[in-house]
């Protein structure tokens, strides 16, 4: 072989493996995170899991990334160790659907129409067709689609190159020998397997088999040995992927590779014992590319019907070399929503922002609990509830710190226009509902204060205030919902509200200086109030902030000035008649400074509202009786 040979076959593979890996990425920005959607969704049938797995990897064009998404769903707790059988056994059918494409290289044919077929010759035509759409296209999709074209032609044009560059080996006598040598089942099975390692990808080494086989040395006793290691080679992949992720991770990917090891070994012992005793004719014969693909895929179908019906034994093995630890039965009861945050699904930012966005809603719900429970503390203050709420606030807390983290590593990758905008909208929602923590905190904080220094509203303040803190609990759940189902007709309903609660809180203000005017109020409790109110006021600011991220984010632009200057434009009719609708349902008791509540003592204040708190505990243990 000489240099010239050597270089153009080098070329050849640089632009198959390019192709390769640039095909899998487009086909995964089309999908926007479908595919990984519906592994996710995966039912108990290991059959139908199979069946997805296996056209996955069709689609995205490598079984390895196919692993890696077990991996890290298995590592994430959606999926469990039984679920992933399926999917893993499926992927080694996928893969063999490019050699079928691979295999056109191999039609010979004067005839126009099949040779229109071979590689080399629509290659071409479909790269132009893909560069030109990347190149000219406004629209993502369309970007993505151009994408696939262009590296699918790229791919075959490597594989013609490949082709060509070995066709002359057919005379070498130094090549001829060599490759007799890999008819040795143990040397052809470690060429294979050291290929497959590394080069990350068994498509691409059956690939250069299929290339090889081109030049009319490969017989089936050196292609058979190859392929049987190519198999277990790919499952190098997973176990990298593995590396630093929990034990049940590491099982997922070593499934995979004791599956491949199985059905290799049990292959080469009873295929080359039959040979041994009978000499199939058909080894000495050569091999083409067609005839690799079929052998390759009828070998992998083969194994799958065989394997899946006892793969539970793979489960068993892999259980018995990681077993199951004290550590992990513990992690696996304190494990929250944020272990979802997986960086192995960052190579999908799609995906990984629907990831993202589930632990937000948990974030969400977290966030509004807290608040909740530090509005009952204001009419009835409980320890176990006040200790709720900084168990939920801390919660939050902790929540925004993965949160954060796993929305900048998205943030390095190559996200569409659409995706950024999700990003954005997901950076700020976080921020906000920590921030909604923070201020449930905070009034836990004055009510403990309170309620050191034996200190309770007056009773119109109570009354003012159930009203606010309604609103307040109602623009928690209207947030809730619009960021959940990303309602924007719900979103919407945040800003007219928030109007509302403004109006409140202001005139909760002139009527508490009006009740310390006439003796009803003292100082020390305006201060609390004020402070409450505060707190309770900012927390629908943030909800309004949350309404314009959904909104800005779903039409497709994130200038929040531009967004403010819309939504001013846009207080219209409907925007009126919903504030007018929240200002006649949060209405505030009339309030007469002239004619002040009778001033009581503070311990007689407190003896009534223990009263009260009893009369409603007996009112409700009789409801439920009913």
């Amino acid at each position: 072989m000489n240099i010239i040979i050597l270089l153009k076959l080098i070329g050849g593979l640089v632009l198959f493996l390019y192709g390769i890996e640039y095909l899998g990425e487009a086909l995964k920005k089309v999908s926007g995170g479908k595919l990984e959607k519906i592994l996710e969704g995966l039912t108990n049938n290991k059959w139908k899991a199979a069946l997805l797995g296996m056209l996955v990897t069709a689609v995205i064009q490598s079984s390895g990334a196919t692993i890696v998404m077990c991996v890290g769903f298995v590592n994430s707790g959606i999926m469990s160790l039984e679920q992933s059988v399926g999917v893993i056994l499926g992927a080694n059918i996928g893969t063999t659907i490019t050699a079928w494409l691979l295999s056109l290289s191999g039609i010979q044919s004067d005839a126009l129409l099949l040779q229109l077929f071979k590689p080399e010759n629509f290659a071409p035509v479909i790269g132009l067709i893909g560069l030109i759409m990347l190149m000219t296209s406004k629209k993502e999709r369309h970007k993505n689609v151009g994408a696939i074209l262009l590296s699918f032609g790229i791919l075959l044009i490597g594989m013609s190159s490949m082709s060509s560059a070995v066709s002359p080996l057919a005379e070498n006598k130094t090549f001829t020998s060599i490759l007799i040598m890999f008819s040795n089942p143990f040397l052809g099975l470690l060429v294979g397997l050291g290929m497959t390692a590394i080069l990350q990808s068994s498509s691409a080494s059956i690939g250069i088999l299929q290339a090889l086989s081109t030049s009319g040395t490969v017989t089936f006793a050196t292609a058979i040995p190859i392929i049987m290691g190519e198999n277990i080679g790919s499952a190098i992949t997973g176990i990298i992927s593995s590396v630093g992720a929990g034990r049940n991770a590491k099982r997922a990917a070593w499934m995979q590779m004791f599956y491949c090891i199985i059905k290799t070994t049990v292959f080469m012992v009873v295929f080359y014992s039959l040979n041994a005793a009978i000499h199939f004719e058909f080894m000495t014969k050569l091999a083409t590319p067609v005839t690799i693909a079929i052998f390759h895929s009828v070998f992998n179908i083969a194994a799958v019907t065989i394997m899946l019906p006892f793969s539970d034994i793979l489960v068993r093995i892999v259980k018995r070399v990681f077993p199951i630890t004290e550590d992990e039965k513990k992690e696996a009861e304190s494990m929250h929503t944020f272990t979802i945050l997986d960086d192995r699904f960052l190579s999908s930012p799609a995906f990984a922002l629907n990831q993202s966005k589930t632990v937000l809603v948990e974030m969400m719900r977290h966030s509004s609990d807290a608040m909740k429970n530090a509005i009952s503390l204001l009419y009835e203050y409980d320890e176990k509830t006040a200790h709720e709420v900084v168990r939920l606030e801390d919660l939050v807390d902790e929540y925004e710190d993965h949160l954060n983290t796993y929305l900048s590593k998205i943030a390095t990758g190559d996200l569409s226009d659409r995706e950024g905008h999700t990003l954005a909208s997901l950076i700020h929602s976080t921020n906000d509902f920590e921030r909604i923590s923070d201020h449930a905190l905070n009034i836990k904080q004055s009510v403990d204060k309170m309620h050191e220094n034996n200190t309770i509203f007056s009773e119109n303040a109570l009354k003012e205030l159930r009203v606010f803190t309604d609103a307040v609990e109602e623009i928690l759940d209207i947030t809730s919902r619009s960021i959940r189902d990303d309602d924007i007709e719900m979103a919407k309903r945040i800003d007219p509200l928030e109007d509302t609660i403004d109006s409140i809180n202001l005139m909760m203000n002139e009527h508490h200086v009006q009740r310390l005017q006439s003796g009803e109020c003292t100082l020390e409790q305006g201060l609390y109030l004020s402070d409450i109110t505060v707190d309770l006021e900012r927390v629908a600011d943030h909800c309004s902030n949350i309404a314009a991220y959904i909104i800005s984010a779903i039409d497709g632009t994130f200038d929040m000035h531009e967004y403010s200057q819309k939504e001013r434009e846009a207080r219209n009719d409907s925007f009126q008649l919903m504030e007018e609708g929240y200002h006649a349902k949060y209405e505030l008791p009339e309030y007469d400074p002239q004619k002040p509540v009778k001033k009581e003592e503070p311990e007689q204040k407190r003896d009534k509202a223990d009263k009260s708190g009893k009369k409603d505990k007996k009112k409700k243990k009789k409801k439920d009786k009913k």
